[in-house]
Formats: C-alpha cells, sequence, structure tokens
C-alpha cells in the first residue's frame, strides 16, 4: 500500500490472487486507487487499518452487478480454482515424448 506520511490516508493497494495445488496455478491482481477523505466517517488512517479494512476495499471494487462484496470475492475465487482445474484437466489427458524406441549405444 501507498500512503501519504501527513494524515494517514491510503491512495494506492496492489493486490494479488493466487490459486494453486502446488503444481498449477492461476492468478489475478490489480491496483486500486483510492481516494482518502480523512473527514469522513468511515476513514482508517494508514496505522491503525486491519488486513479485513483493506481486503473488503479490494472486494468491494470487484463489484460486478448488483453483487455484494462477498460475493464478488467468491466470484473472483471460484474463476481461478475453475482456471486451475483446467490445467489439472488438460495435464491428465496429455502427454509428451516420441512414439518411438530410442536405441541406447552400445
Amino acid at each position: 500500500m501507498t500512503h501519504t506520511d501527513s494524515d494517514g490516508g491510503v491512495f494506492l493497494v496492489y493486490w494479488s490472487l493466487i490459486a494453486t495445488d502446488g503444481t498449477h496455478t492461476a492468478q489475478d491482481g490489480a491496483k486500486l486507487r483510492c481516494t482518502a477523505d480523512p473527514s469522513a466517517s468511515d476513514y482508517i488512517a494508514y496505522a491503525s487499518l486491519k488486513e479485513s479494512d483493506v481486503l473488503g476495499w479490494v472486494y468491494s471494487s470487484l463489484i460486478v452487478g448488483d453483487e455484494t462484496a462477498g460475493e464478488a470475492k467468491k466470484r473472483i475465487e471460484d474463476e481461478r480454482t475453475a482456471k486451475v482445474q483446467k490445467q489439472i484437466d488438460a495435464a491428465a489427458t496429455t502427454a509428451s515424448g516420441v512414439p518411438w524406441h530410442v536405441e541406447q549405444a552400445a
């Protein structure tokens, strides 16, 4: 996160989500620009932020249509999990190599 020293207002959050099974990976991420307003009733200065506060901002920024932040979070996680599963499925039905036997020199 990037914030101003004078009031602790966060104005930039870099986030990433990584789904993996240990072998296959799908990742998403972005930067979220924030407008810090120290006079707002819901303002939280940098030093007082909790991880859950910032994740709430991120999930809220991902809302599509009439989703809630929780639904947006689930959608993004489900999309990345599906990408990993697609990689797993593809790996299970493909192989590499050559169909002929290679003789070793004596």
